[in-house]
């Protein structure tokens, strides 16, 4: 039975396709496996033939492969299974051809210490006495730090330690680089494991300049023999340096590939490991293939810190785009009001985890109900935002504000904000008892009426999206319903709809949907829709929020015909 491993210490190697090979780190439990990111996969793939939530893999004293829903399921080392143990070396397969594999690696402590001993048999044997002996126990030491439980810094402070120990400097200092490249100064230590102020280090900036550009180590024994550019250097001279070491550190690439090896490339830039001293030093072959040894055990516990700060940062990214969702659907209608002359029902699906698309019902008064669809341009937290603001902006019409008035102040005001970088076409109406439905339409497709098996486009008057186009005027305008009279108000996300072949739902194909629906519960119109809409779509990830909102007249008035209320200016 397999040694048990701890969350974040296996990986699985990706072979994609093409034979290109990429490696993923277990991070979480569960850690979610399948095509795009609707349902939170932390791994995910662009074969449309791997279904939204394939697989997970699970952590329970050790680590378990588990189908969520696969269609015709997974496959370990080529047996379909439901739910199995992984061991080092076990292939994963989506039962496809030319698809992906997956191979699950253990990264325990065996291979370290073998990688170790490697290193160890290739330094030099010429430096056989005690002080090489101990400086060899020092590498020991450091790297079995990778494995221990201590504090990050308390790591990287003893690692610090034993590089001025190896180098016999008298200052040791580890410096991080930030995303522009910037360094930061993060431990100093002096000799015999003393802290150093971080505000009263001052490193070479030259020597750093020098490692940076050439990418490899600065080690000089003796500055009055070495780099004239380090003799020159203000801060050197101000100190009296006489040994500098400037090792670049940087994380091993993510990439296996046979180009790769034989190019050497670098991985992401991690920092600096520096050391000075006012005394001249003479490094053996040893000593330096021991600081090459700690600078690159440094180098993995920077990486691996970044990679779960990153994860960190994930996770919180996750938990408040979670709650701005939450927020989101409980702004929403969760049931709609038994309305003596309307009946209505709608709901949204969002492409991504919040959406920009909303739509509401609210009564005016006892005789006029007000309903609007929106859809902001965009995606995600910021079109998410919008869509609140506008949301209570026209909520506030209960209070007896105009409609096209409100129009022309939001639009000017998200005119006036034009850093926000967002517009939103709308459509909102108000129906009365009397069939009468007063609406303004912002640039939003136009509404389809089905009465008496035909459909309809009669609501063709309408304006710019707000937030577009600074001097737009709004006006509203009229229809009178009948009787049984159906709208459907409808984002593009539903006639915009794709399939795998990269068609559109389109508007004739909504239109021919509706024919015959006039007498169709509005839940059973609803669903018909959702339905050929993902039939349609056949599994293709959508670029757009769907969404719905389908309102039908009781009462009974005159025949339909447009009555402009309100010229624009």
């Amino acid at each position: 039975m397999p040694d048990d491993l701890a969350i974040g210490e296996a990986v699985l190697e990706i072979i994609a396709p093409d034979e290109a090979i990429r490696s993923v780190r277990i991070t979480q439990c569960p850690f979610l496996i399948g095509r795009g990111a609707g349902t939170g996969n932390q791994l995910r793939f662009p074969d449309s033939r791997i279904s939204r939530s394939a697989a997970a893999i699970l952590f329970d004293d050790r680590y378990y492969l588990e189908d969520r829903g696969q269609r015709g399921g997974m496959f370990l080392n080529g047996t379909k299974i439901v739910k199995h143990a992984l061991d080092d070396g076990d292939v994963i397969t989506f039962g496809l051809e030319g698809s992906y594999q997956l191979v699950f690696r253990k990264s325990g402590s065996n291979t370290t210490v073998d990688h170790l001993l490697s290193r160890i048999e290739n330094m030099s044997h010429g430096d056989s006495s005690s002080g090489g002996l101990s400086k060899i126990n020092l590498l020991l030491e450091a790297t079995m730090l990778l494995h221990s439980q201590l504090p990050l810094d308390a790591v990287l402070a003893t690692m610090l330690d034993h590089a001025i120990a190896v180098t016999d400097a008298e200052r040791g200092l580890l410096l991080e680089a930030d995303q522009s490249g910037s360094f930061r100064m993060r431990l100093a230590r002096g000799r015999k494991r003393v802290p150093i102020p971080l505000e009263s280090f001052s490193p070479s900036q030259t020597a750093l300049r020098l490692a940076v550009e050439r990418q490899s180590s600065i080690i000089t024994e003796d500055l009055n023999r070495d780099d004239v550019n380090l003799q020159d250097a203000q801060s050197i001279i101000a100190q009296r340096l006489r040994a500098i070491v400037a090792i670049p550190l940087y994380a091993m690439p993510r990439v296996n590939s046979a180009e790769s090896l034989i190019r050497a490339e670098h991985g992401h830039f991690l920092g600096i490991l520096y050391l000075d001293s006012r005394r001249s030093a003479a490094f053996s072959k040893l000593d330096r293939q021991i600081l090459d040894a700690i600078a690159i055990d440094a180098a993995s516990i920077l990486d691996n810190a970044r990679l779960v700060d990153r994860e960190r940062q994930r996770q919180r990214l996750e938990q408040e785009i979670s709650i701005a969702r939450d927020i989101q659907q409980a702004l929403l209608p969760r049931s709609f009001c038994d309305f003596q002359h309307l009946a209505i029902t709608g709901t949204s699906f969002p492409c991504l985890a919040v959406g920009g698309d909303y739509f509401d019902v609210f009564p005016l008064s006892d005789d006029r109900t007000a309903f609007l669809i929106a859809d902001v341009s965009g995606k995600g937290l910021g079109a998410a935002l919008l869509t609140t603001m506008l949301q209570g902006a026209l909520y506030g019409m209960k209070m007896g504000a105009d409609p096209a008035g409100v129009f022309n102040h939001i639009n000017r005001f998200l005119c006036e904000h034009s850093e926000v970088g967002r517009y939103a076409t709308m459509f909102f109406g108000i129906l009365d008892r009397e069939g009468r439905l007063e609406f303004v339409n912002a640039g939003h497709p136009s509404p389809l009426l089905v009465r008496a098996g035909a459909v309809d486009e009669p609501f063709t008057e309408g304006g710019f999206p707000v937030g577009l186009i600074p001097d737009a005027s709004y006006f509203a305008s009229c229809v009178i319903l009948r009787p049984g009279d159906t709208l459907v108000l409808y984002s593009d996300g539903v006639t915009e709809a794709m399939d795998p072949d990269d068609q559109m739902f389109g508007v004739s194909r909504l239109r021919e949907l509706l024919l015959g629906q006039h007498d169709a519960p509005l839940e059973a119109l609803q669903r018909t829709i959702l339905d050929s809409v993902r039939a349609f779509s056949r599994g293709a990830d959508q670029a757009d929020d769907i969404t719905l909102l389908l309102a039908r007249y009781r009462g009974a008035t005159n025949a339909a015909t447009i009555i402009p209320l309100e010229e624009p200016a």
